[in-house]
């Protein structure tokens, strides 16, 4: 797959998200297989762009190539500034947030908000094709509300725009992250445009990424919270689609030493204190399912340094492996859930 000049290793891309896709995750996320990543949600407000949030996301030293910067705003010529100096940063490719369905967000008429606006959407979009010579790529949604869904015509202002690729998640703002994601219209988007076409939402096994793939005709898919504490989900996936089989699922030794090397880039980009504190989250996503987590989990994010948080991530991954702990127990587990639910 190709966005503009750039030809990607796999159809396979890290979603944006606020919050998770800083330059360590999604650096871990292309090591085991991601062909492409995008940045966080960034301001296109210049009153924010050096704020220390801000400095953090826009960091990409050291990222395999091709960079993407997400930016998110209402206004055209702001949103234009902003792709030119994210270029400037070093972005390759700039992408542009009209599906972010948070309520901060949406209330500034940004994000999925923007889908209530066509005419706006349109001025946005022709500014900041306009503004760079890298290629734009868009993130959306269905629309904004269910029942007045305007994705037909939304994706083909942005084809005629210029945009390179269209990154569609299928539900609308109003269903947030609930229901389930609507495959037939990103079919129906797809038969619709000649640019690539990347599908988004609800894609969180190898056999569910397969299906999506066939069922909409997508160039590529695009996988978000399925990918937290599970990066390895890339190597599944990839693996699944060249050749029909399943990889063995990571053993917890293998778990043991990605989280404690994740760690050490949060802790190296972050610093001590921000380092420690953003680290508890994906603490929480690689542990979730395994023997003993919750209690883990409340002893963890007591941990007030990074020293002390290694140590007792550290410990419990040991006695996980003194105690024969298997990540396919875990995965045996989570479908029995589903099963009584």
């Amino acid at each position: 797959m190709y966005i503009g000049s750039y030809q990607l290793s796999n159809n396979l891309i890290v979603a944006p998200m606020a919050g998770v896709t800083d330059r360590p995750f999604r650096t871990l996320c292309k090591y085991f297989g991601a062909g492409h990543a995008v940045s966080e949600m960034m301001t296109a407000d210049k009153t924010l762009r050096m704020s220390k949030k801000s400095l953090y996301r826009a960091n990409f030293d050291g990222e395999l190539a091709p960079i993407s910067a997400q930016i998110a705003g209402s206004d055209p010529e702001q949103l234009a500034e902003a792709a030119r100096y994210q270029v400037a940063n070093g972005a390759q490719i700039v992408d542009i947030n009209m599906g972010c369905p948070a309520k901060k967000v949406c209330n500034k008429l940004a994000g999925s908000a923007l889908l209530q606006d066509e005419n706006l959407v349109a001025r946005i979009l022709d500014a900041v094709v306009a503004a760079v010579d890298v290629p734009v790529t868009l993130k959306t949604r269905l629309g904004f509300l269910n029942g007045h869904e305007n994705i037909l015509r939304v994706a083909k202002r942005a084809e005629e725009s210029g945009i390179a690729a269209l990154a569609l998640h299928g539900r609308t703002r109003e269903d947030m992250y609930l229901n389930t994601a609507r495959y037939e219209l990103i079919k129906q988007v797809k038969e619709l445009i000649d640019i690539p076409l990347i599908a988004n939402g609800d894609i969180d096994s190898p056999e569910k990424a397969k299906y999506v793939l066939d069922y909409t005709g997508a160039d590529a898919i695009m996988i978000g919270r399925a990918a937290q504490g599970q990066p390895w989900i890339f190597r599944e996936i990839a693996h699944y689609l060249k050749t029909g089989e399943h990889l063995a699922a990571p053993d917890i030794a293998e778990v043991k030493a990605v989280l404690l090397g994740h760690l050490a880039e949060l802790y190296e980009f972050y610093g001590e204190y921000s380092g420690c504190r953003i680290a508890r989250k994906h603490i929480a996503w690689y542990t979730k399912g395994l023997r003993s987590s919750n209690e883990f989990r409340q002893n963890m994010y007591k941990v007030e340094n990074t020293a002390d948080q290694t140590k007792v991530v550290e410990s419990y991954f040991d006695q996980l492996l003194d105690q024969g702990q298997r990540m396919s127990d875990v995965q045996a587990e989570q479908v029995n859930l589903l099963d009584i639910k």
